[in-house]
Protein backbone atom coordinates (compact mmCIF):
# COMPACT_ATOMS: atom_id res chain seq x y z
CA UNK A 1 0.00 0.00 0.00
CA UNK A 2 1.63 3.15 -1.12
CA UNK A 3 1.69 6.46 1.53
CA UNK A 4 -1.23 8.47 -0.29
CA UNK A 5 -3.18 5.01 0.15
CA UNK A 6 -2.71 4.61 3.64
CA UNK A 7 -2.84 8.73 4.28
CA UNK A 8 -6.92 8.61 2.23
CA UNK A 9 -7.49 5.37 4.62
CA UNK A 10 -6.82 7.36 7.54
CA UNK A 11 -9.02 10.34 6.09
CA UNK A 12 -6.49 12.66 4.86
CA UNK A 13 -8.40 12.98 1.73
CA UNK A 14 -7.12 16.42 0.96
CA UNK A 15 -3.63 14.82 -0.03
CA UNK A 16 -3.20 14.74 -3.28
CA UNK A 17 0.69 13.66 -4.02
CA UNK A 18 3.71 11.92 -1.75
CA UNK A 19 7.13 12.64 -2.21
CA UNK A 20 8.95 10.14 -1.37
CA UNK A 21 12.15 10.96 1.41
CA UNK A 22 15.04 9.31 2.02
CA UNK A 23 17.10 9.62 5.61
CA UNK A 24 15.28 7.00 8.11
CA UNK A 25 16.65 3.22 7.77
CA UNK A 26 13.14 1.51 9.49
CA UNK A 27 9.92 3.12 7.73
CA UNK A 28 9.04 4.88 4.41
CA UNK A 29 8.78 8.46 4.55
CA UNK A 30 7.84 11.09 1.80
CA UNK A 31 6.10 14.64 1.99
CA UNK A 32 2.80 15.04 1.31
CA UNK A 33 1.10 17.76 -0.83
CA UNK A 34 -2.34 18.98 0.50
CA UNK A 35 -5.55 21.17 -1.13
CA UNK A 36 -5.37 24.08 0.35
CA UNK A 37 -2.51 23.30 3.41
CA UNK A 38 0.56 23.41 3.92
CA UNK A 39 2.55 19.67 3.09
CA UNK A 40 3.08 17.44 5.90
CA UNK A 41 5.64 14.64 6.61
CA UNK A 42 4.32 11.19 6.72
CA UNK A 43 5.82 8.29 7.61
CA UNK A 44 5.02 4.37 7.58
CA UNK A 45 6.22 0.94 8.08
CA UNK A 46 5.47 -1.65 5.52
CA UNK A 47 4.79 -3.96 8.16
CA UNK A 48 3.87 -2.10 11.25
CA UNK A 49 5.51 -4.05 13.98
CA UNK A 50 2.83 -3.34 16.57
CA UNK A 51 -0.04 -1.32 17.05
CA UNK A 52 1.19 1.43 19.23
CA UNK A 53 4.65 2.61 16.95
CA UNK A 54 3.29 5.47 16.11
CA UNK A 55 1.64 6.55 19.56
CA UNK A 56 4.63 6.06 21.36
CA UNK A 57 6.78 8.63 18.59
CA UNK A 58 4.44 10.99 19.28
CA UNK A 59 4.51 10.74 23.04
CA UNK A 60 8.37 10.99 22.85
CA UNK A 61 7.73 14.00 21.03
CA UNK A 62 5.50 15.95 23.46
CA UNK A 63 8.00 14.60 26.37
CA UNK A 64 10.59 16.16 24.49
CA UNK A 65 9.03 19.33 23.78
CA UNK A 66 7.12 19.87 26.96
CA UNK A 67 9.21 18.72 29.51
CA UNK A 68 12.44 19.11 27.84
CA UNK A 69 11.63 22.83 26.02
CA UNK A 70 13.14 21.15 22.98
CA UNK A 71 11.11 21.99 19.46
CA UNK A 72 9.49 18.99 17.83
CA UNK A 73 7.53 19.06 14.60
CA UNK A 74 3.59 19.55 15.38
CA UNK A 75 2.19 15.85 15.23
CA UNK A 76 -0.70 15.94 12.91
CA UNK A 77 -1.91 12.38 13.04
CA UNK A 78 -0.54 8.91 14.83
CA UNK A 79 -2.54 5.77 14.27
CA UNK A 80 -1.53 2.52 13.79
CA UNK A 81 -0.52 2.60 9.87
CA UNK A 82 1.03 6.35 9.68
CA UNK A 83 2.28 9.26 11.14
CA UNK A 84 1.75 12.74 9.97
CA UNK A 85 3.46 15.53 11.07
CA UNK A 86 4.66 19.31 10.29
CA UNK A 87 7.79 19.64 8.09
CA UNK A 88 10.69 20.78 9.64
CA UNK A 89 13.84 22.18 7.65
CA UNK A 90 16.91 21.18 6.63
CA UNK A 91 19.38 22.10 9.47
CA UNK A 92 21.65 24.94 8.55
CA UNK A 93 25.27 23.75 7.83
CA UNK A 94 26.83 25.95 10.83
CA UNK A 95 29.33 26.16 13.94
CA UNK A 96 26.51 28.29 15.10
CA UNK A 97 23.91 25.86 14.82
CA UNK A 98 25.58 23.02 16.20
CA UNK A 99 26.44 25.58 19.34
CA UNK A 100 23.18 26.41 19.79
CA UNK A 101 22.64 22.30 19.61
CA UNK A 102 25.20 21.83 22.50
CA UNK A 103 22.80 24.37 25.11
CA UNK A 104 19.39 22.94 23.98
CA UNK A 105 20.93 19.33 24.63
CA UNK A 106 22.78 20.57 27.92
CA UNK A 107 19.32 22.25 28.62
CA UNK A 108 17.49 19.05 27.89
CA UNK A 109 19.87 16.53 30.00
CA UNK A 110 20.45 19.23 33.14
CA UNK A 111 16.09 19.54 33.56
CA UNK A 112 14.96 16.54 33.63
CA UNK A 113 16.74 14.27 36.29
CA UNK A 114 14.89 11.95 37.64
CA UNK A 115 15.55 9.13 40.54
CA UNK A 116 14.61 6.49 38.43
CA UNK A 117 15.57 4.59 35.06
CA UNK A 118 13.40 4.01 32.54
CA UNK A 119 10.03 4.85 30.97
CA UNK A 120 6.17 4.35 32.25
CA UNK A 121 6.11 2.12 29.25
CA UNK A 122 8.08 0.22 26.62
CA UNK A 123 8.37 1.96 23.30
CA UNK A 124 10.21 1.64 20.04
CA UNK A 125 13.80 1.50 18.46
CA UNK A 126 13.36 1.47 15.07
CA UNK A 127 11.21 -1.75 14.74
CA UNK A 128 12.33 -3.46 17.92
CA UNK A 129 10.70 -2.98 21.05
CA UNK A 130 12.63 -1.18 23.77
CA UNK A 131 11.97 -2.45 27.04
CA UNK A 132 11.51 0.73 29.78
CA UNK A 133 11.43 -1.35 32.84
CA UNK A 134 12.10 1.05 35.85
CA UNK A 135 15.22 0.28 38.33
CA UNK A 136 16.96 2.23 40.83
CA UNK A 137 20.08 1.23 39.27
CA UNK A 138 20.88 2.52 35.95
CA UNK A 139 23.93 -0.06 35.56
CA UNK A 140 21.51 -2.82 36.03
CA UNK A 141 18.72 -1.27 34.12
CA UNK A 142 21.63 -0.52 31.15
CA UNK A 143 23.11 -3.69 31.53
CA UNK A 144 19.57 -5.68 31.05
CA UNK A 145 18.01 -3.56 28.91
CA UNK A 146 20.27 -1.55 26.49
CA UNK A 147 22.57 -4.33 26.07
CA UNK A 148 21.68 -8.00 27.32
CA UNK A 149 18.36 -7.49 25.75
CA UNK A 150 19.90 -8.01 22.30
CA UNK A 151 21.50 -11.00 22.82
CA UNK A 152 18.21 -12.93 21.31
CA UNK A 153 18.02 -11.38 18.17
CA UNK A 154 18.61 -13.49 15.00
CA UNK A 155 21.33 -11.46 13.11
CA UNK A 156 22.88 -10.82 16.44
CA UNK A 157 22.95 -14.27 17.59
CA UNK A 158 24.59 -15.09 14.03
CA UNK A 159 26.99 -12.47 14.60
CA UNK A 160 28.24 -12.55 18.00
CA UNK A 161 29.74 -16.18 19.00
CA UNK A 162 30.38 -17.97 22.58
CA UNK A 163 32.96 -15.56 23.40
CA UNK A 164 31.44 -12.81 22.42
CA UNK A 165 28.40 -13.27 24.25
CA UNK A 166 30.36 -14.20 27.18
CA UNK A 167 32.95 -11.08 26.84
CA UNK A 168 29.04 -8.42 27.19
CA UNK A 169 28.45 -10.43 30.03
CA UNK A 170 31.51 -9.71 31.68
CA UNK A 171 31.39 -6.06 30.08
CA UNK A 172 28.38 -5.50 31.63
CA UNK A 173 29.41 -7.37 35.47
CA UNK A 174 32.24 -4.43 35.14
CA UNK A 175 29.93 -1.70 34.25
CA UNK A 176 30.32 -0.06 37.52
CA UNK A 177 34.42 0.55 37.10
CA UNK A 178 33.72 1.64 33.31
CA UNK A 179 31.44 4.35 33.56
CA UNK A 180 31.26 6.83 36.24
CA UNK A 181 27.74 6.70 38.46
CA UNK A 182 25.07 9.67 37.02
CA UNK A 183 21.67 10.23 37.36
CA UNK A 184 19.17 9.78 34.75
CA UNK A 185 17.61 12.19 32.73
CA UNK A 186 15.14 12.56 29.86
CA UNK A 187 16.88 11.70 26.62
CA UNK A 188 16.16 11.43 22.69
CA UNK A 189 17.02 7.90 22.85
CA UNK A 190 17.84 7.47 19.21
CA UNK A 191 20.16 10.65 18.32
CA UNK A 192 22.01 10.42 15.42
CA UNK A 193 22.70 13.45 13.04
CA UNK A 194 19.60 12.75 10.57
CA UNK A 195 17.77 13.08 13.43
CA UNK A 196 18.85 16.80 14.20
CA UNK A 197 16.81 19.15 11.84
CA UNK A 198 15.79 23.06 12.43
CA UNK A 199 12.74 24.81 13.45
CA UNK A 200 11.44 27.49 10.08
CA UNK A 201 13.74 30.37 12.46
CA UNK A 202 16.69 27.92 11.85
CA UNK A 203 16.61 26.48 15.52
CA UNK A 204 17.59 23.04 16.41
CA UNK A 205 14.51 20.53 16.45
CA UNK A 206 14.45 17.03 16.94
CA UNK A 207 12.44 13.73 15.47
CA UNK A 208 12.33 10.32 16.10
CA UNK A 209 12.70 9.73 19.58
CA UNK A 210 13.23 6.79 21.64
CA UNK A 211 12.63 8.30 24.89
CA UNK A 212 13.47 6.98 28.14
CA UNK A 213 15.24 8.43 31.37
CA UNK A 214 18.65 7.27 30.92
CA UNK A 215 22.28 8.69 31.14
CA UNK A 216 22.50 11.82 29.45
CA UNK A 217 25.68 10.01 27.84
CA UNK A 218 23.43 7.70 25.70
CA UNK A 219 22.64 10.92 23.69
CA UNK A 220 25.71 12.14 23.01
CA UNK A 221 27.76 8.63 22.67
CA UNK A 222 25.03 8.41 19.31
CA UNK A 223 25.53 11.51 18.10
CA UNK A 224 29.38 11.43 18.68
CA UNK A 225 29.64 8.31 17.23
CA UNK A 226 27.69 8.70 14.12
CA UNK A 227 29.98 10.40 11.99
CA UNK A 228 28.60 13.95 12.61
CA UNK A 229 29.98 17.03 10.31
CA UNK A 230 32.72 18.97 10.42
CA UNK A 231 31.13 21.68 11.92
CA UNK A 232 29.70 20.16 14.76
CA UNK A 233 33.42 20.01 16.12
CA UNK A 234 32.92 22.97 18.27
CA UNK A 235 29.20 21.15 19.71
CA UNK A 236 30.82 18.73 21.51
CA UNK A 237 33.22 20.98 23.61
CA UNK A 238 30.48 23.79 24.75
CA UNK A 239 28.29 20.83 25.69
CA UNK A 240 31.20 19.62 27.91
CA UNK A 241 31.72 22.85 29.19
CA UNK A 242 27.88 23.48 29.93
CA UNK A 243 27.51 20.27 31.97
CA UNK A 244 30.88 20.16 33.88
CA UNK A 245 31.93 16.63 31.84
CA UNK A 246 35.21 15.07 32.77
CA UNK A 247 38.04 14.92 30.62
CA UNK A 248 37.21 10.99 30.33
CA UNK A 249 34.11 11.28 28.45
CA UNK A 250 35.33 10.12 24.79
CA UNK A 251 37.27 7.29 26.09
CA UNK A 252 33.39 6.50 27.67
CA UNK A 253 31.58 6.85 24.31
CA UNK A 254 32.48 3.16 22.40
CA UNK A 255 30.91 1.28 25.48
CA UNK A 256 27.91 3.28 25.92
CA UNK A 257 27.66 2.98 22.11
CA UNK A 258 27.56 -0.82 22.07
CA UNK A 259 23.65 0.13 22.80
CA UNK A 260 23.10 1.42 19.47
CA UNK A 261 25.40 -0.73 17.70
CA UNK A 262 23.58 -4.07 18.78
CA UNK A 263 20.57 -2.65 18.09
CA UNK A 264 21.90 -1.78 14.50
CA UNK A 265 22.76 -5.37 14.18
CA UNK A 266 19.85 -6.99 14.90
CA UNK A 267 17.68 -4.79 12.73
CA UNK A 268 19.87 -4.30 9.09
CA UNK A 269 21.06 -7.40 6.41
CA UNK A 270 23.72 -3.98 6.43
CA UNK A 271 25.10 -3.33 9.38
CA UNK A 272 27.42 -0.30 8.38
CA UNK A 273 30.20 -2.12 10.54
CA UNK A 274 28.48 -2.50 13.85
CA UNK A 275 29.72 -5.51 14.45
CA UNK A 276 33.19 -4.41 14.07
CA UNK A 277 32.68 -2.32 16.79
CA UNK A 278 31.42 -4.84 18.26
CA UNK A 279 34.09 -7.18 18.48
CA UNK A 280 36.42 -4.09 19.15
CA UNK A 281 34.87 -2.98 22.23
CA UNK A 282 34.74 -6.63 23.14
CA UNK A 283 37.68 -7.82 22.52
CA UNK A 284 39.54 -6.89 25.99
CA UNK A 285 36.48 -8.96 28.22
CA UNK A 286 36.79 -12.08 25.92
CA UNK A 287 38.46 -15.30 27.36
CA UNK A 288 42.05 -15.59 26.68
CA UNK A 289 43.19 -18.58 25.27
Amino acid sequence: MTLLERLHLAGMREVVAVQPVTGGLAALAGIATRQDAPPVFVKAFADPPADDVFAAEAEGLAALRELGGVATPEVILADRDVLVLSVLSERPRSEAFWEQFAHLLARLHLNTTHPRFGWHHDNWLGRRRQVNTWNDDGFAFFAEHRLLRWLDEPRVEAALDAQDRSALERLCDRLPDLLPERPACLTHGDLWAQNVLATADGEPALIDPAVSYVWAEVDLAHVWSTSPPPEARRMFEVYAELTSLDAGWEARMPVIQLRQHLAVLAQFDDDWGAADQIHAVLAPFRTRS
